[in-house]
């Protein structure tokens, strides 16, 4: 049994990518500890768009044909149109997770589970961000009821334990987990997993 979680630097979070068996320091890592009997593997790279898993899916995910593919990916779909000025428009954004989407299938991977992107605002400036998030996270939602996809909401539940702690207790600068943000996340994944 191999489950296999991809995306950004949120599943990334400091793994070796020369070493396979190397799952990072956040939510991948805490998801492998609590499932020992399975094989996990982490390919997330930080900084990665939709456009950037596309060049790699075929090496980075479906080469390892898993029983259990874990996606999530979008927030710097949406943060590279406020630091770069290189937006990603939502149809784009959805067009190549579907495409992303049908290769998967294609190959027989029953199991998927679509994890949204978040957002947890710690400057005022990152409100505005909402914006452009907000339509992403409905692509995500669509595409998970296309597909038959598992969907795994983050943004909401997060937000929600934030206003009992803060932003910043579960992520730093509003996108990555500290963590605390990666046990929660680890959390809703493996609730999500059992099910």
């Amino acid at each position: 049994m191999t489950i296999l979680l991809t995306g950004d630097s949120i599943t990334d979070c400091g793994r070796d990518r020369s070493d396979l068996s190397s799952l990072g320091e956040g939510y991948a890592a805490l998801v492998a500890a609590d499932a020992p009997e399975k094989r996990v593997i982490n390919t997330g790279i930080g900084g990665n768009r939709v456009v950037d898993l596309q060049a790699r899916w075929d090496e980075d995910v479906l080469a390892h044909s898993p029983d259990v593919l874990s996606i999530m990916i979008g927030i710097n779909d949406t943060w590279r149109r406020y630091d770069s000025d290189d937006p990603t428009p939502t149809e784009v954004y959805e067009d190549g997770y579907r495409e992303l989407l049908t290769r998967t299938r294609a190959a027989g991977v029953r199991r998927i589970i679509l994890i949204e992107p978040f957002l947890l605002p710690v400057r005022e400036d990152q409100w505005a961000w909402r914006e452009d998030l907000d339509p992403k996270i409905q692509a995500v939602r669509r595409l998970a009821a296309e597909f038959g996809a598992e969907y795994l909401a983050t943004d909401g539940p997060l937000t929600q334990t934030a206003s009992r702690t803060s932003p910043e207790f579960l992520a730093h600068d509003g996108v990555h987990p500290t963590p605390a943000g990666h046990r929660f996340l680890a959390d809703l994944w493996l609730d999500n997993y059992r099910r």
